[in-house]
């Protein structure tokens, strides 16, 4: 495997938990949406990622990237709450609260981020290399 492909499987690395990143955050952020009909209500999201099956079954000298397939909806249960008093609530006076664990978000978070920042550390212990290498040159 060359350090291109190093790069290239640390960059798609970086692109990956860059949408896991955006998709906690936007998670956290409509935690305390409330809506008055379920179909309105907030989904928690979550990424669906794999590895480019099709390169590395062509090639199998080369590593694997990450590919992000989609963004898909938690089918979890929303949370339903008796709440009269809301202006959100709906006839019946329940009002409907979104599927989002705010500590799962946040582990996630953390998870994500450090993912990210390993990929950065492989990326910059990459270039070093590539400048050692230039070096051996000129040293003589």
């Amino acid at each position: 495997m060359s350090l291109f492909n190093v790069m290239d499987i640390s960059s798609t690395g970086m692109a990956a938990e860059n949408v896991r990143l955006n998709t906690t955050a936007s998670n956290i952020a409509n935690a305390n949406s409330v809506s008055s009909s379920i179909d309105t209500t907030y989904k928690a999201r979550h990424p669906v990622f794999a590895a480019a099956l099709d390169k590395a079954t062509s090639d199998q000298s080369k590593g694997v990237g990450v590919q992000v397939l989609g963004v898909v909806e938690s089918s979890k249960p929303l949370i339903q709450e008796y709440a009269p008093h809301n202006p959100m609530a709906n006839e019946e006076g329940y009002i409907f609260k979104p599927n989002v664990n705010v500590i799962e978000e946040m582990a996630d978070m953390l998870s994500a981020s450090k993912a990210y920042e390993t990929n950065v550390q492989v990326a910059d212990t990459t270039k070093r290399i590539y400048r050692r290498v230039l070096q051996l040159g000129q040293s003589q």
